[in-house]
Parts: structure tokens; C-alpha cells; sequence
């Protein structure tokens, strides 16, 4: 294609508008001209993207938020697709978001647009029956991970290992002090970074226990000093928290900036996801921590296929960092964990070293591995 595309673009929540807006940048560098428009967020607007709706309309995780919202979802899906085949973009990505793109994906095929799915689903760990979503929704699915290609291509799927456009994004030695230097932290204080969710049905769950395990963690080692970086659109829900559970705690709340957060701790405690990822990529020790509605845990518990849920440990293949659980993301092991890393150098540097391995085995100048394999499916290899 030598005329700069038109795309259209699905992402949902911050980790979906972060990996957009990278894409973004790789798909402009390559079609200066190009131009977005569908579901994103801020990232993808700094990029030109043309919010139809905002990207916050599909922070919903589990069948109970799910179930609450559905009518919205359907409708906004309905009349997205109706415009994206009136339009007729000369191709359709979806960032992650499965089960509001998939369905979406199929109608936009069927209607002769060509689709590409970025993020390929957890399919070797707990949702296989998505291989045949997936292959009836997209024409081609961008990979994070090594490991992903060769199970797709067994169904017949297209697929490319684009590595994953944080690991190009964030560099290979944290600029730590640099980072406390703009946070206002001390430079020789012991920062732990608390990272509750961007979701906020993730806050309503794990902030509590977060805050909680901060107040045994200070109590126990009087020094510390605490950051919580909030994602846009929670901090009404992580103030009331705060106050009622955070008295006394030495704690700066921050308004984003969870990377600067994360480069400028020593540990993090977590909510599993991409932000896990990101610790990794940060080299930074962690406790990865989850929970949520009990019908959601009734419904997901038993069928994953391995052991870990984090992605340092699925991609590690081990459990490098501890994960906490529904009944076990309690604030007494989530301090317990949190201080074992304080109280152990030895282990924490040799996680760092096998982050650093992760690291670069996912560098893969992603924009524009990913922008070859979109330039391939436009030019209908």
C-alpha cells in the first residue's frame, strides 16, 4: 500500500490504550498520513486517534461487572460495527478486549474488512475454547510472547511474534534516581510501589488489602516509604480508601505515573496483569496480588492449565515472584512477602537478572515488527 491507510481500533482499559499508542507511533512512522478512529484513550489520542467512544467503556473484568453492563457493551458494539462497515477501513485492530472484539471482529470479516487481533488470549493457560473465536474473528494476531505463534499456526491461524512494545519503551536500566528525583522521594529512603489495578473493580478488591500490608510492612521497618500510583478515572474510589485505611502511613498517592513509580521503588506489590509485566520490566522484586467477585473466582477456579497467573512467572516458566490469590491476598501475606524481599538481596538480584533475560527476549522493536505483519495482511499475503 503506498497511500497512508485509514484504520480502525479497539482498545479498551489503560493497558490496551498504552499498547495502541505504541503501535500507533510504528504505524505513523511507517504511513505518516495515517489515521484512527473507534475505542481508545489518551495514549492513542496523543497519537491523532479519533475517540468515538472512550476506552474506559470496556474496563469490565468478569461475568458479574460483565453481566452488569452488557446492554451498554452490545449497543456500543452494534453501532461501532455499523460505522466501521459503512466506513470501510482498509484494516481493523483490536487491542486485546476478546470478548468485545472477537464478536465485533467476525462481523467487520464478514463484511469484507480485513482484522488483525493484538494480544493473542491466554489460550495455553486457561481459554482454549477461544481458538475458534479466534479463528473466525481475525485475518492475523500479533503475538507478545515466543511461545504463541506456533500454537495458533497449529489451528491454522496467521500469527507473528512482535515481542511486546514495553520492552522497547522502557530501557534496560531503570533511571531510578532520576525517577525519585521527580517523585519528591529521598534518594537513599526503601520505596515499595503499591499498584492496585486500572480496573475499578480491581480497586474495590485489592486496594484494601494493599493499604493494609503497607501499614504491617511500616510497622514492622518504620522507614519505609510508600507511592501509590492511581490509573485516570479511580481516584475518587482510592481517596476514601486511603483515609480510611492508610492513617499515619507514609504514603504519596500519585495521579498516573505508575512507570515512574515502579522505577523508582525497590519492590512492588501488585494486582496481576500488565503491570506485572512492567515490574518485570523494571527489574523491580514483586508480590503479585489478586482477587475479585466470589461467582467470578467460582467460575475461573480449576481451569487454568499451569500453575502461575503472573506474567514474570508464565514466561519464566517458575515461580520467580509470589502470587496471592483470592483467600490468600490477605494483608498479612501480602506484608509477610513484601519483607522477605526487603530482608533477602540475594534473591532479589538474581531476580533482576532473570527479569533482565525477559527483558530481552521480548525486545523485538515491536511497532515495527508489528506494522510489517499489518503492511503483509493489507497487501492480502
Amino acid at each position: 500500500m503506498t497511500t497512508a491507510p485509514r484504520i480502525g481500533m479497539v482498545a479498551g482499559e489503560a493497558s490496551g490504550d498504552l499498547l495502541a499508542g505504541l503501535l500507533l507511533q510504528g504505524l505513523k512512522a511507517r504511513w505518516p498520513g495515517l489515521t484512527a478512529a473507534g475505542i481508545g484513550g489518551p495514549k492513542m489520542a496523543a497519537q491523532g486517534f479519533e475517540a468515538w467512544w472512550p476506552h474506559h467503556k470496556l474496563s469490565i473484568f468478569g461475568y458479574v461487572d460483565a453481566l452488569l453492563n452488557i446492554r451498554e457493551l452490545l449497543s456500543i458494539r452494534k453501532q461501532l460495527g455499523t460505522r466501521l462497515l459503512a466506513e470501510k477501513p482498509a484494516v481493523f485492530i483490536g487491542i486485546d478486549a476478546p470478548d468485545f472484539n472477537f464478536g465485533l471482529e467476525t462481523r467487520l470479516r464478514e463484511g469484507g474488512v480485513k482484522t488483525v487481533h493484538f494480544v493473542c488470549p491466554s489460550i495455553w493457560a486457561w481459554r482454549a475454547e477461544r481458538v475458534e473465536k479466534i479463528k473466525r474473528a481475525a485475518d492475523h494476531v500479533l503475538c507478545l510472547f515466543p511461545f504463541e505463534p506456533e500454537l495458533l499456526q497449529k489451528h491454522g491461524i496467521g500469527a507473528t511474534y512482535v515481542g511486546h512494545p514495553l520492552a522497547d519503551a522502557i530501557p534496560l536500566e531503570p533511571p531510578q534516581a532520576a525517577c525519585r528525583q521527580l517523585l519528591n522521594l529521598p534518594a537513599d529512603a526503601t520505596v515499595v510501589a503499591l499498584l492496585p489495578g486500572s480496573r475499578r473493580s480491581e480497586v474495590r478488591y485489592i486496594a484494601e488489602p494493599l493499604l493494609k500490608a503497607a501499614q504491617i510492612m511500616q510497622a514492622s521497618k518504620p522507614g519505609l516509604q510508600f507511592v501509590m500510583p492511581v490509573a485516570p478515572g479511580l481516584r475518587s474510589l482510592i481517596d476514601p480508601l486511603v483515609q480510611r485505611h492508610a492513617q499515619g502511613l507514609n504514603l504519596s498517592v500519585l495521579d498516573g505515573r505508575s512507570h515512574e513509580a515502579l522505577a523508582a521503588c525497590d519492590i512492588t506489590l501488585l494486582a496481576s496483569g500488565t503491570a506485572s509485566l512492567e515490574a518485570a520490566l523494571f527489574k523491580r522484586p514483586m508480590v503479585i496480588a489478586y482477587r475479585m467477585h466470589a461467582f467470578n473466582w467460582w467460575r475461573i477456579k480449576g481451569r487454568n492449565y499451569q500453575p502461575w497467573y503472573g506474567l514474570p512467572n508464565v514466561l519464566g516458566r517458575e515461580f520467580l515472584v509470589p502470587e496471592l490469590i483470592q483467600e490468600e491476598c490477605t494483608p498479612e501475606n501480602l506484608a509477610r512477602e513484601g519483607l522477605a524481599w526487603l530482608d533477602d538481596t540475594a534473591r532479589a538480584e538474581r531476580v533482576r537478572q532473570r527479569f533482565t533475560e525477559q527483558h530481552q527476549l521480548l525486545r523485538r522493536n515491536t511497532a515495527q515488527v508489528a506494522a510489517d505483519a499489518i503492511s503483509q495482511v493489507l497487501a492480502g499475503a
